[in-house]
């Protein structure tokens, strides 16, 4: 007989233990995470007492599995489009906190005298704290649906978009040993040329391909092509130098913006989560005792340090972003832990071999104990409020009290009247995109036209056939030149601004002859790779290329018609979304009152009523501004509106009137449940001792009304079952079989 691989053995140990373990921590109210890194350090080779893994190897590859799929799940449920919208309060409290606890850390690496990389790594492993454990917190405690809740996350999603780009920066200097400014701007430059060229190109094919395979896609296809696409560009984002999480989470974040994202989250979640726990109980796996012994000083003073770094800095970090000091204290406390990126940071540092073998059981061992304190850190904000109101100054407290808009960065004043100042900026934010955009396009499509064609220009000597070559590239570039040089020329602001007077009129012109110049650059330098003719003639040729393109109809149409293809797609899941999301809500926040969706879950006691018998305002003082159900939605409703099961309240209030109504809601549904928890049973009758029912047809005898039994059937004297007639009279020698609740069955069976 064939011997079990050990890999199967392995996921076996490590699945059951992980399995029990999880169990317990689910009935202690803790969170998953910390489970399996229990569960992980029981099956590692540093614990003696228990059965242990014997193949490491497969299991950290799986565990890298494990890591795509988190970096995966997080881009699907993030969008650049919410990073747009959130305004400067969020990214100014992101920015803050995340550069001082990186400083933080780096400091306090130094002072234990360990390497820079070492402290360069764990400042970024603190730099970031755990969306997901605050967010099970936040449920935990009641409190995600509170004001501040919507802040710690809207900065939460902003710290895991800056923490890719700080992995990217921490890979790529960790391994080149440099720290010269000039490498880093290149780094950024290459992150950012291929952060435009994924998600562009992604964004117009993806969709583009959904839509057309839509009608054969159920949930198991959408499963493998989801998968698929994921590591396609997981695949092609290690050969352009990145890291594999990285390439997963741009695709998910590609993904996020489909119609199809909702139903790739669900088919995606189970596996996501078994490749998730293998993740985490790898990372148990590592805890080492002994260097725990060994390294107690350096994990309480990071413990402390990330606590009450947290807690000041990012206090620090909201007020600065405009929030008052209440919800800043509230937000600055929720940070206070380190997660799943500090995992995924270290074990970048140990797949590169640039850190030392310590950090990484150390820094899981901070993340277990910062992880348990953060409920009590989140429950501690009000008491220190409360300290503050007595100890501060009055007149204090209500400056820092009152909600400010966030610091704006604007240009400094000059003799140019403001409207002119507001279309320049509107011009030249629109040119920036554009040729930025057009510009990344272009030197992909160059790179792999000149990649391709340029050994088949160097076999041929024909200058005709090499004239092919060129015309083909140059075809295939032209819709991304000509809108590098045309598109924004006739926008309402460049218009006005002609308008202005010489000196502006100039200014546009000029703008409009350096795009036409980066334009012919690009066919330059197509020239220079595949024609054999001087530079002289080069240049000649791509002016009069570029005058061409831009003045054919043909490319001007399929310039128009990508672009046009490209925004609906970015668009169409928020025009789906548009007419669910208030117009209000922002304004809603400066009286401190804020919206939050309800679910009336299942067996809720509120079913069947009409919302003038609930009485939610008079008793709560919430308003019930829509009731969605299914796809129809209900605004502004009336007392007569009937509540039925699954319906999600749209409810306007506070924080406290919020938390009751959500409570509220839920112990509807148990109250429901002990109400109607009723068993239905199967029980025998001989109609000998019934004899009101004899001579009776079936449908007469009202054994339903009278009883709330149902009658299942007659047994025949084989034993057999004959299916019930309404017309059938019943007879003295019958046996009846009927349905119902144990005290109606006990009623019938009591009358003679």
């Amino acid at each position: 007989m064939e011997q079990l691989p050990s890999l199967i053995a392995d996921l076996a140990l490590i699945l059951i233990t992980a399995g029990v373990v999880a169990i317990l921590f689910r009935r202690l109210r803790q969170p998953l995470v910390l489970g399996y890194i229990v569960a992980g350090f029981l099956v590692g080779p540093h614990m003696p007492w228990t059965p242990t893994v014997a193949d490491s190897q497969s299991i950290s590859t799986w565990a890298n599995i494990g890591v795509i799929f988190l970096m995966f799940s997080l881009g699907l449920e993030f969008s650049f489009k919410k990073i747009l919208k959130m305004g400067s309060a969020p990214i100014i409290a992101a920015c803050c906190v995340m550069a001082c606890m990186f400083g933080v850390g780096n400091m306090v690496g130094h002072a234990f005298g360990w390497g820079a990389t070492d402290s360069m790594f764990l400042g970024g492993m603190l730099a970031m704290s755990s969306t997901t454990i605050i967010y099970k917190a936040l449920a935990d405690l009641g409190m995600n649906r509170q004001k501040f809740a919507a802040e710690v996350l809207s900065v939460l999603v902003l710290e895991d978009i800056l923490g890719i780009l700080l992995m990217v920066v921490l890979s790529a200097v960790a391994v080149s040993r440099h720290f010269e400014g000039l490498q880093l701007a290149a780094s950024f430059v290459k992150l950012a040329f291929f952060l435009i060229l994924w998600f562009v190109v992604g964004m117009f094919v993806v969709p583009l391909f959904l839509r057309r395979a839509g009608r054969w896609l159920n949930g198991e296809t959408l499963l493998i092509v989801s998968i698929g696409m994921c590591f396609f560009l997981v695949v092609y984002a290690d050969q352009v130098g990145y890291s594999s999480a990285f390439g997963a989470f741009m695709m998910g974040s590609i993904l996020a913006e489909t119609l199809e994202a909702e139903s790739i989250e669900r088919v995606t979640a189970p596996v996501k989560d078994l490749f998730g726990a293998i993740f985490f109980v790898s990372v148990g796996m590592m805890v080492d005792p002994q260097i725990l012994s060994i390294y107690w000083l350096p994990i309480t003073i990071i413990i402390v340090s990330v606590v009450v770094g947290q807690a000041v800095f990012g206090t620090m970090s909201f007020l600065l972003s405009g929030q008052p000091l209440r919800v800043s204290l509230q937000c600055g406390f929720s940070l206070g832990q380190i997660g799943e990126f500090a995992f995924i940071i270290a074990s970048m540092g140990v797949q590169l071999g640039v850190t030392s073998e310590y950090l990484y059981p150390v820094v899981v061992a901070v993340s277990i104990i910062t992880t348990f304190l953060t409920p009590y850190m989140i429950r501690a904000a009000d008491p220190v409020y409360r300290s503050f109101e007595q100890w501060l100054p009055h007149k204090f407290m209500q400056r820092v009290n009152a909600e400010r808009e966030a610091p704006r960065f604007e240009t400094p004043k000059t003799d140019t009247p403001v409207s002119a100042r507001k279309l320049w900026q509107q011009l030249l934010t629109f040119l920036a995109v554009q040729v930025a955009i057009y510009s990344v396009l272009s030197t992909a499509v160059g790179s792999i036209l000149v990649a391709v064609f340029r050994p088949i220009a160097r076999s041929i000597h024909g200058i005709w056939d090499n004239g092919v070559l060129i015309f083909l590239a140059v075809a295939l570039l032209s819709p991304f030149l000509r809108a590098i040089v045309v598109r924004k020329n006739n926008t309402s602001s460049a218009r006005q601004l002609r308008q202005l007077g010489p000196v502006h009129r100039r200014i546009v012109y000029a703008l409009f002859w350096v795009r036409y110049f980066i334009a012919s650059g690009f066919v330059f330098l197509v020239l220079e790779y595949l024609s054999p003719l001087p530079w002289v003639v080069h240049v000649i040729l791509a002016v009069v290329s570029v005058f061409v393109i831009i003045r054919l109809r043909v490319i001007k149409y399929v310039s128009i018609r990508m672009e046009r293809t490209f925004m609906h797609n970015l668009r169409l899941r928020d025009f789906q979304a548009q007419a669910s999301t208030p117009s209000y809500a922002r304004r809603l926040l400066s009286y401190n009152l804020h919206t939050a969706s309800v679910q009336v879950p299942a067996g809720s006691t509120w079913a069947g009523h009409r919302l003038s018998e609930l009485n939610f305002g008079h008793d709560l003082g919430i308003t019930i501004a829509a009731v969605e159900r299914g796809a129809e939605r209900i605004n502004i409703p009336d007392g007569q509106t009937v509540v039925f099961p699954g319906d999600s309240l749209l409810v306007i209030s506070d924080d406290e009137g919020l938390a009751r109504f959500s409570a509220l809601a839920e112990a509807s549904a148990n109250a429901s449940q002990l109400a109607t928890h009723h068993p239905l049973l199967l029980r025998r009758i001989h109609l000998v001792n019934h004899p009101s029912l004899v001579g009776k047809a079936l449908g007469e005898s009202a054994l339903r009304e009278t009883y709330q039994c149902t009658v299942v059937g007659f047994e025949s004297e084989g034993g057999a079952l004959d299916s019930p007639s309404a017309s059938r009279v019943l007879q003295r020698s019958d046996t009846l079989w009927l349905v119902g609740e144990e005290e109606d069955l006990r009623k019938l069976q009591g009358e003679k």
